[in-house]
């Protein structure tokens, strides 16, 4: 068996992802000389200009990157709980010692530089949740305390990067339900996760009509949560005539309330479905006496939840979320326009993206970005420099970009000989899923704008290190992968 060496380290790289990092890394340097292109001093080099100081973060970063490939693969998994400490730790003082940066804590200022920590939280998140699936015996579905671990690893984050009033950089950690999906969770979270956000944004949308006197959002949950009940039963219980009862029990009911209001009898809409539900899971109770208890328990209890849920949305939206994050949200699902305001950003973005048509405005001729009419446009709305300039095509090349990355990465993970390497490599392209689609979305307003850059796009030195760490420990492990081979 061959010792693993430098020289071998570089024969061994997947050098087509190194090429993909560098065209999009400067691509985005480019895009950020156009975001902040300045008539007076137009120098794409030069240091006192963004596209300049981007160039600068590049080059380390690109020193970075070599670094990452020297170092052994074997010390990335013997070390992965200690860097992952390290970070929490760090972490945690950033709430104590960062200066209050327009409402939050989270950056570290290091004389003329300034560094946040979550970006940096990304890798070793990755790296111990990796090692940790690694361990002799692990398998996630073996035991609640394997699940207790892994979200436990994911949460801990979570919690800090709160702390430090980031609630964008939190979030990206949520991505890594993806990898726990991939490494054998139930579908059923998943499921409860697309329900919980779908109801949220139904119920919280449509207000303004009633049905059987309640807002017509909480009248369209109930509705879900009966399909919810019937597609439980047939798909997931295999009780398909129990299935065929239930949904005839919803008709039923639901025809005469129709007949009684179109009689003018008025029927108090929340009892009507609280009623109808409950009779529908009494009869899911009576059927586990007879077979199936386990998912029959389950069925009721995502049912239970479900209207628990319901309820606790209008609390959560109204106490808990900041009127500024409510606003943003409401913008978002087009409750309220607000041009002057939240919705200000997103709607010059959509104006500028729109502007730019099927072949763009040519490179620095882009007026909505020229005239400064985007606010943050280097930064977190980067992309509508690109729609802008290079209209749909170029918008599109460069959504190409990042998906062949993907799949790449998703190769890679795909050939590792090991548990450790898969499940990084999953954490790598959640993290790039997640930010991206994220970002685009806010961008031309299909999500609330809660400040995600676009990976290697954005400005920002912490972003584009935090991104060049996770690829290249990736390309690191994989090139190890190779090299014990031979």
């Amino acid at each position: 068996m061959q010792q693993e060496n430098s020289g071998s380290v570089f024969r061994y790289v997947d050098w087509f992802t190194v090429v993909l990092y560098i065209i999009l890394v400067m691509a985005g340097m480019v895009s950020i000389y156009a975001a902040s292109y300045d008539f007076d001093h137009a120098n794409m080099l030069s240091f006192t200009e963004f596209s300049g100081k981007q160039f600068r973060w590049i080059g380390l970063s690109l020193v970075l990157g070599l670094v990452l490939l020297l170092i052994d693969a074997r010390v990335y998994e013997n070390y992965a709980y200690v860097i992952y400490g390290g970070l929490l730790l760090l972490l945690l003082v950033t709430i104590f010692i960062a200066p209050d940066i327009k409402g939050s804590r989270s950056w570290l200022v290091i004389g003329p530089m300034s560094l946040q920590p979550a970006e940096f939280g990304k890798f070793a998140t990755a790296l111990c949740l990796a090692k940790l699936f690694s361990s002799y015996n692990f398998v996630l579905n073996a035991s609640r305390k394997n699940y207790m671990l892994a979200l436990l690893i994911i949460f801990l984050p979570v919690v800090l990067i709160l702390g430090q009033k980031e609630t964008g950089s939190a979030l990206v950690y949520l991505s890594l339900f993806f990898v726990l999906y991939r490494e054998g969770m139930s579908g059923l979270i998943l499921l409860a996760a697309v329900c919980a956000v779908t109801f949220f944004v139904v119920a919280v949308k449509f207000t303004g009509t009633l049905i059987l006197g309640i807002p017509s959002g909480q009248a369209a949950v109930f509705i879900m949560i009966m399909l919810l009940i019937v597609a439980m039963l047939a798909i997931y219980c295999k009780e398909f005539e129990a299935a065929r009862n239930v949904l005839l029990w919803f008709l039923g009911t639901s025809a005469i309330v129709t007949v009684l209001e179109i009689a003018g009898v008025p029927v108090p809409g929340m009892i009507f479905f609280i009623t109808v539900i409950m009779w529908a899971l009494a009869y899911c109770v009576l059927l586990m006496f007879k077979t199936k208890a386990r998912k029959l328990i389950i069925t009721v209890s995502a049912a239970l939840t479900s209207i628990v849920f319901l309820f606790s949305v209008n609390y959560a939206f109204t106490s808990i979320l900041q009127p500024h994050q409510q606003m943003r949200i409401k913008v978002a699902l087009g409750m309220e326009e607000d041009l002057r305001g939240a919705g200000y950003n997103v709607n010059q973005s959509k104006i500028a993206i729109g502007s730019g048509g099927l072949f763009g405005k040519g490179f620095l001729n882009g007026t909505q970005t020229k005239l400064k009419y985007v606010p943050e446009q280097h930064t977190d709305f980067i992309f509508c420099t690109v729609g802008e300039e290079e209209g749909f095509i170029g918008s599109a090349g460069v959504l190409l970009l990042f998906l062949i990355l993907i799949l790449r990465i998703i190769h890679i993970a795909e050939r590792q000989p090991n548990v450790f390497g898969r499940v990084y490599a999953y954490c790598v392209a959640s993290y790039l899923i997640f930010h991206i689609a994220i970002n685009i979305g806010m961008v031309i307003g299909l999500c609330p704008v809660i400040g995600i850059p676009l990976p290697f796009f954005s400005y920002g030195g912490s972003s584009l290190w935090g991104f060049t760490f996770l690829l290249f420990i990736l390309l690191r492990i994989d090139a190890s992968r190779r090299e014990r081979s031979f």
